[in-house]
């Protein structure tokens, strides 16, 4: 007996081959060259992939694109297959990123104008870098060769700094939300580092494309902590190098923009002691000579002004003899003491004696 064919409603089969396609395909990477692309009403994305046998549709979110796209571009589409009962089937992307040399060129073109145009990369909104950061975040992963020369050459120029890492994937579709996360997680945290530095090691364009992403470059512009960026060999320019504060380039490079080699400051500061030292003892004798020629003059103002003190005294010793009553006495002169009124009685001294006598007679002169 013939197996009778399982029977559906349309909405009933458009959820079976969804179930089934989530459980099958839940997520899917495509790469072919883009056509028909269109954007509705600033807010949704349609396109094609298309290859010489086949054409799949794709529809997405605006906000989902990270990568200007036009026709003929060759990229890679992350997302999942869905069976929608208005729009037929196609893939709901969640990442788009150009693939090879051509594409990720015209991608590049495209974001670095679109951004250029908004002033994100404008000179005027880039901060200096601290001089000697204590504290260093770094975005990268630690597996790669660039990391260990970033921390090699920075122990080496000037050990005992502390480093915090968010160890983050550096190429492919998932390395610019990675990156971007890590980026936030030190803009927000309590102790944030005083300088982020983002970085990887060389490539082809295909490994550094995660650092055109625009998602990822805005949030570099955006940061509130000074950045550094330092991505592959130095003749390589990214999107997110342009963004920073300051780029470096290499990842070696970095670790010699952000700190001095204590070997050279060391030796700077000696020599320049060495010039300081002998300026220093000369101002201090010259000094020397000028604070004793002033406790000289002190010392002759002071004794003057003794002699003076003394003189005066001595002037005024005179003076006060001059009116001592014994002086008078001497000279023959008596003081008279008493009411002076005929039978009053009165005393009379003398340089050598008392006298006590009675008035008998008071006259006018």
């Amino acid at each position: 007996m013939e197996k009778a064919n399982p029977r559906f409603s349309v909405s009933d089969f458009v959820a079976v081959v969804n179930q089934t396609l989530e459980y099958a395909l839940n997520g899917v990477v495509i790469v072919g060259e883009v056509s028909g692309l269109r954007v509705s009403q600033g807010k949704w994305v349609r396109f094609k992939l298309k290859d010489d046998n086949a054409a799949v549709d794709f529809f997405g979110s605006v906000y989902q694109l990270k990568v200007p796209l036009e026709d003929g571009m060759i990229v890679a589409v992350q997302g999942r297959p869905k069976l929608s009962e208005k729009w037929g089937f196609s893939v709901s992307f969640q990442n788009v990123q150009p693939v090879g040399e051509g594409s990720i060129k015209r991608g590049f073109e495209l974001l670095l104008k679109k951004l250029t145009d908004e002033g994100l990369f404008d000179e005027a909104r880039k901060r200096p870098l601290p001089e000697l950061p204590a504290h260093i975040g770094v975005i990268s992963s630690t597996q790669a060769a660039g990391y260990t020369d970033f921390i090699t050459i920075l122990n080496e120029r000037f050990g005992g700094l502390k480093v915090s890492v968010a160890h983050t994937l550096v190429q492919g579709l998932n390395a610019p939300a990675q990156i971007t996360r890590a980026l936030e997680h030190f803009n927000q945290s309590a102790y944030a580092p005083e300088v982020i530095v983002i970085m990887r090691g060389g490539g082809d364009p295909d490994d550094l494309a995660a650092f055109n992403d625009e998602g990822l470059v805005r949030a570099i512009a955006g940061s509130r902590i000074p950045t550094l960026v330092g991505v592959g060999h130095e003749v390589d320019t990214t999107l997110a190098d342009l963004a920073a504060d300051v780029r470096a380039a290499t990842p070696s490079n970095a670790a010699q923009i952000l700190v001095p080699d204590r070997r050279e400051l060391v030796a700077e500061v000696r020599s320049r002691l060495g010039g300081v030292i002998p300026t220093i003892e000369r101002a201090i004798e010259r000094l020397d000579d000028e604070i004793r020629r002033l406790v000289d003059e002190a010392e002759a103002r002071t004794d003057k002004a003794v002699k003076m003190a003394e003189d005066e005294l001595s002037a005024l010793r005179r003076l006060l003899g001059q009116f001592d009553p014994q002086l008078v006495l001497k000279k023959g002169y008596s003081l008279v003491r008493g009411h002076v009124a005929a039978g009053a009685m009165i005393e009379i001294e003398r340089y050598k004696d008392t006298i006590t006598a009675e008035v008998r007679d008071v006259r006018k002169k």
